[in-house]
């Protein structure tokens, strides 16, 4: 495989009798489609001034899926050929053998591009890569004594995509994605913390390259590390906790965008199931999920099933609005899909999934957000958390946060994790900030072991009564 272009049906798969095949597959059948990828990656990372690994991914292939009412016939390969596509057909044609379904509609087409075909692995060269990595390294050494170790991770990718659909439709996209991470640890008198910071998105490795950007990402990286030596035991118990805005809306996304995804509401096994129309989250709230945002992590020009991305309100000054969907759960649902059919790869069937997910600005500042806390924290980062959808129920824990006392930000803390559950969570949302922003571009979401990459955003908020884990003392 090569950087050439993309052309699987000049190059590899017979146009015509690949959509006769595919035609075959899905007679009696109430959906499906051919979907052919093309993806290759390119990763450095460093580790204590050395590249532990430099690594370059290049995969092809195909899945073919057959849709009747609630099943899903599915067959894929690496192999692009009529042979291996012949091979798939029959396996994927089980779920649709009986017969009896309609076709659906073709997807709307679009001819929006949210991102530039480019590739993001061809420029800058492997040796400018390495240099940078170096860069960081001694840059943050430079500015503080205290470190210890410095890990910079540098990642490009590219993936190329075309649906063949059974009324003769092609549909492509070309989607580049880049990141920068860059994670250091500090020692003070026998203590070590660390801090982490990174982003991308949607386009090349320019921008992140540039010593404007890499060098702030360093400092903050630096900054959390710093802050985290100084920062005491976590306090436990019930108390108000102030979000800061943008990463922190990853909250958001896991307690309550997943179940807000159709195929939970459909199966009923989401905690918002049966809730349309309904008070589900205090007055001022109002979510979204935007998959049409320029260049960001999470944005798609057209879904996996070809449908184009959408802006979609899932609550509307906390009333329940809309659920996010794929063309499968859409028509079984009666709804119109909304541009969230996703999948990890052609290896894949696939499924109601968030682009970008966030909450809309309020209207208060966010020094009037911490003004109203007595006795609470200020969570500013998150890293890993665990959701239960059918409840709703959360554990997050905290990479920096700090005390709160009659409004005012006190020392740091550390260990903090958050508990609770979407709905309650929703409810007991007191002040919104107008500071709303969106992530620097690092989200990646699970789901069925499917992972996709995602963009979280929100303003600051203010929740009354979370359970905070920590120590008692």
């Amino acid at each position: 495989m090569t950087s050439s272009p993309f052309r699987p049906f000049e190059d590899a798969l017979d146009e015509s009798r690949s959509l006769s095949l595919l035609r075959e597959t899905l007679a009696g059948a109430d959906d499906g489609e051919l979907f052919v990828e093309r993806r290759r990656g390119e990763q450095i990372v460093l580790d204590d001034g050395r590249i532990r690994s430099a690594s370059y991914d290049a995969r092809e292939g195909f899945g073919l899926r057959a849709v009747r009412g609630p099943v899903i016939g599915y067959g894929h390969s690496t192999e692009l050929s009529e042979a291996a596509l012949r091979r798939a057909a029959e396996t994927a044609r089980r779920a649709v053998a009986d017969g009896g379904g309609t076709l659906a509609d073709a997807p709307a087409r679009t001819n929006r591009r949210l991102y530039e075909p480019i590739d993001p692995i061809a420029a800058p060269g492997f040796a400018a890569k390495v240099e940078l990595m170096r860069e960081i390294d001694a840059f943050l050494r430079d500015l503080d004594s205290r470190v210890v170790q410095v890990t910079a991770s540098l990642a490009a990718s590219l993936q190329e995509i075309e649906i063949l659909r059974p009324e003769g439709a092609r549909l492509t996209d070309i989607r580049p994605m880049s990141r920068l991470n860059i994670s250091v640890i500090v020692e003070e008198n026998g203590r070590r913390e660390s801090g982490s910071m990174g982003g991308g998105g949607r386009t090349g490795l320019d921008g992140l390259m540039a010593p404007e950007h890499w060098q702030g990402v360093a400092r903050e990286a630096l900054r959390i590390a710093q802050v985290n030596l100084r920062a005491e035991a976590a306090p436990a118990g019930v108390m108000d906790v102030v979000l800061g805005a943008g990463w922190p809306g990853i909250l958001l996304h896991e307690a309550i965008g997943h179940g807000l995804e159709g195929d939970f509401n459909r199966k009923k096994s989401s905690a918002f199931a049966g809730l349309m129309g309904q008070r589900i989250a205090a007055p001022g709230v109002t979510i979204r999920d935007d998959g049409t945002l320029p260049d960001r992590r999470g944005s798609l020009t057209i879904d996996d099933e070809g449908t184009p991305s959408a802006c979609n309100t899932l609550i509307e000054d906390g009333i329940l609005t809309g659920y996010m969907q794929d063309r499968q759960n859409a028509r079984l649902m009666g709804a119109d899909a909304t541009g969230n059919g996703r999948r990890e790869s052609y290896a894949h069937t696939p499924m109601p999934r968030m682009t970008n997910t966030y909450m809309l600005a309020g209207e208060t500042d966010p020094g009037d957000v911490l003004a109203d806390v007595r006795d609470g924290i200020f969570a500013v980062g998150f890293g890993g958390g665990q959701v239960d959808i059918t409840n709703g129920k959360f554990v997050f824990s905290c990479t920096e946060a700090y005390r709160v006392t009659n409004g005012r930000i006190g020392a740091p803390i550390k260990g903090a994790t958050l508990i609770g559950d979407g709905p309650t969570a929703l409810q007991k949302i007191r002040a919104i900030g107008n500071d709303m922003a969106l992530d620097p571009g690092i989200g990646n979401c699970g789901k069925a072991g499917q992972w996709v990459p995602v963009g979280v955003g929100q303003p600051s908020l203010l929740i009354g009564g979370l359970t905070v884990g920590g120590s008692a003392g």
